[in-house]
């Protein structure tokens, strides 16, 4: 039935028309010299004749002589790309020289996410990451919280409810590539909006012209090859660590850690997990779970960052946790459930599933565990509507995409990369997330690759 819901939905979108020609005006509080419009879609692109949404468009114009447009999504995994795109404009300057920059308000990620295009109308809030099921009655407990979680944001608009995965979004940007006038999509997503383009270069793969994945992971590999990458990013998570441990040896400031700081953080999980510790700063107490995660946020910042994790480590075992802590706002580092990853990704059925893949997950990396996405798509398990757009091979033909990313970043995109000959990744070997808006080098090249589609093997940034 999914299968042909979809099916559906692509025809519509290959058919779709392009409406009048968009009138570009002004945007609300610019200072960056960007238009703005809307565009009508179907909410539901298998029912073309039903209700439609409004998406805001934004554009900064090219300032030479345009020779067509690049589209632009930041990922979240929805959000309010006009007014990230006028606060980054500087960022585009170069390119605009030769292209328009136009992006959009995401479907569903309205005003509570800063977007201005039509909203789904739900509250997210970040709650601690769901714990494991220990037995069958706390996996029927686990989803049975998810689903009433997701029954009440789906009861206010079930068709919207089950319209927001990245295929959604991927026939939203062929409705603009076509309003446009544009014969081919230039594409540039960041973070999770790579999951828009590489969905996009599965339902047109004869549309895509230059296809940029910076920072993002797969969403082009499935069956066992999945439980093989979600494992490889364990172990990536596992090598980081390791490198803090090194580092963490040799310098004086971790010293009251203990000499053997493996086996310190070990006892310090163990210790969390029969009792959680508090962190007294945001007045919440954490599992080992919740430690780990912090503690990885930490290593991922670079080694500016180590000597505050080994703090961290010390305090809580002297008690408090509060080293751990990001954000005292939002102190979980769980991502708020949400109806897109929900309808993106492959999700446990049974606590046995989970068990086996909890197991692997703890042979490759023993310190770290669980990476982070399995750990957040527990929020999946039982939600209300079926996945719509599960993660599935690139088909051939397609032409060389450009990928890239800072620590993990570059490592975890490059399976995409693999199915697509000629590709090209960039490289950055330090912290970061996200490579365009903060690294010269990269945007050197990511410019060159959308304007003459001038493939850099491998750079290094």
């Amino acid at each position: 039935m999914v299968r042909e819901v979809m099916a559906a939905a692509l025809l519509v979108a290959s058919s779709f028309s392009a409406q009048a020609p968009l009138r570009w005006g002004p945007c609300a509080a610019d200072t960056a010299g960007m238009e703005c419009t809307d565009l009508q879609v179907p909410v539901d692109w298998s029912k073309p004749d039903g209700r439609t949404i409004t998406l805001k468009l934004g554009r900064l114009p090219a300032t030479g002589r345009s020779e067509g447009s690049l589209l632009v999504a930041y990922g979240g995994p929805g959000g309010p790309g006009v007014a990230m795109t006028q606060h980054s404009a500087a960022s585009w300057a170069e390119l605009r020289k030769r292209m328009d920059i136009v992006t959009w308000d995401t479907r569903g990620y309205g005003k509570q996410w800063g977007g201005l295009s039509t909203e789904l109308p739900c509250v997210w809030m970040k709650p601690p990451t769901p714990g494991f099921p220990g037995d069958d009655a706390e996996f029927g407990r686990l989803s049975h919280t998810n689903r009433e979680v997701g029954r009440a944001c789906q009861y206010r608009d079930p068709v919207f409810f089950g319209s927001m995965s990245s295929a959604d979004m991927a026939h939203d940007m062929e409705a603009i590539r076509k309003t446009l006038g544009e014969p081919a999509l230039n594409y540039y997503g960041a973070s999770y909006a790579g999951l828009y383009g590489q969905t996009y270069a599965r339902l047109y793969p004869d549309r895509v012209r230059t296809m940029v994945l910076d920072g993002t992971w797969s969403h082009a590999t499935t069956g066992a090859a999945w439980e093989r990458y979600l494992l490889a990013d364990a172990a990536i998570n596992e090598s980081f660590l390791g490198r803090f441990f090194a580092w963490c040896k040799k310098d004086a400031s971790c010293a009251q850690v203990g000499p053997d700081l493996p086996r310190a953080w070990s006892n310090l999980m163990e210790r969390a997990d029969r009792t959680p510790i508090p962190a007294r700063s945001a007045g919440v107490h954490y599992d080992a779970r919740e430690l780990r995660a912090g503690g990885l946020w930490l290593v991922y910042q670079g080694r500016s960052a180590w000597p505050k994790l080994g703090e961290a480590i010390r305090n809580a075992q002297a008690g408090d946790a509060s080293g751990f802590v990001v954000s005292e706002r939002h102190p979980y580092l769980g991502m708020p459930t949400g109806v897109t990853d929900c309808l993106d990704h492959p999700r446990a059925g049974s606590r046995a599933e989970i068990d086996t893949m909890i197991a692997k997950f703890r042979r490759v990396a023993p310190h770290t565990r669980e990476p982070s996405l399995f750990r957040n798509l527990l929020g999946c398990v039982g939600w209300p509507v079926p996945v719509t757009n599960p993660p599935k091979p690139l088909p051939g033909g397609l032409p060389p995409f450009l990928g890239a990313g800072a620590w993990r970043e570059s490592e975890l995109v490059k399976p995409v990369l693999d199915q697509v000959p000629g590709s090209g990744l960039i490289t950055h070997d330090g912290p970061g997330h996200t490579l365009y808006l903060s690294n010269e080098c990269a945007r050197i090249h990511i410019n060159r690759y959308v304007t003459d589609r001038v493939v850099p093997e491998n750079a290094t940034c």
